[in-house]
């Protein structure tokens, strides 16, 4: 029989999830809206930077918490996951605009921050905790970066950009797995399964996982690309 949820605890897919699934739509409608009613504009300009300071004001906030005392753990406070490196890069790819942060907040952000929207890992207080706006609010904009840049702004996926974001994270995932060896971690999972049930549990057991995961990643980013490519030939 499962368990019926503490009162005040954030429990997936209820009232609040929903709440925040729902503002996820409609401020990238907006986003999306604004984008291209003043694109290349004054306006715009001063909104990325503006933006760019939040994302990364929230993600500098959810650091700092999970880096204090008692918090501090050397196996799992790093910011070393891929959602963790997302919102600074999405920040210097909406003050910048350089290609490569914006590919890695286009494939990242569409794809492991939007995971994390729809299949939250959050144990702890629901709304209005401060925990709880900041895990959304770092997710949340970490997506609507990303959603802004390329259906907004008009900053088009290419497969150089492709290529970018390959190279990169398959270069995070060499490092990060000898780290892990170093430390006895397993930041993204790279050197043993999760100890509670995810979705690598569909693809086997540890190490074998890895290589569907990989090839399911790289499979999605080309789909992801394909469309803005093929308009252009």
């Amino acid at each position: 029989m499962a368990q019926t949820p503490i009162a005040g605890e954030f429990t997936p897919y209820g009232p609040s999830h929903w709440v925040v699934l729902g503002l996820f739509v409609a401020g990238a409608v907006v986003l999306v809206g604004f984008g291209r009613a003043y694109r290349g504009s004054a306006a715009a300009r001063r909104f990325e930077r503006g933006f760019a300071v939040a994302v990364l004001g929230a993600h500098i906030a959810v650091q700092a918490y999970l880096m204090a005392p008692p918090r501090w753990n050397i196996t799992h406070s790093l910011p070393l996951q891929l959602s963790d490196l997302a919102g600074p890069i999405a920040a210097f790819a909406l003050w910048t605009h350089r290609p490569w942060a914006c590919a890695l907040t286009y494939y990242w952000g569409l794809t492991l921050s939007v995971q994390a929207l729809i299949t939250p890992v959050l144990r702890g207080p629901d709304f209005p905790d401060w925990r709880f706006l900041l895990f959304w609010g770092t997710h949340l904009f970490t997506v609507w970066a990303a959603v802004f840049l390329t259906w907004g702004a008009g900053v088009r996926p290419d497969w150089r950009g492709y290529r970018i974001a390959v190279v990169v994270t398959v270069g995070w995932a060499a490092a990060v797995f000898l780290l892990n060896l170093a430390l006895g971690s397993n930041y993204g999972y790279l050197n043993r399964a999760p100890e509670t049930g995810s979705v690598l549990d569909l693809l086997g057991d540890w190490p074998w996982y890895l290589l569907p995961e990989t090839a399911l990643i790289l499979g999605v980013w080309a789909l992801m690309t394909l469309p803005w490519t093929a308009r252009r030939t």
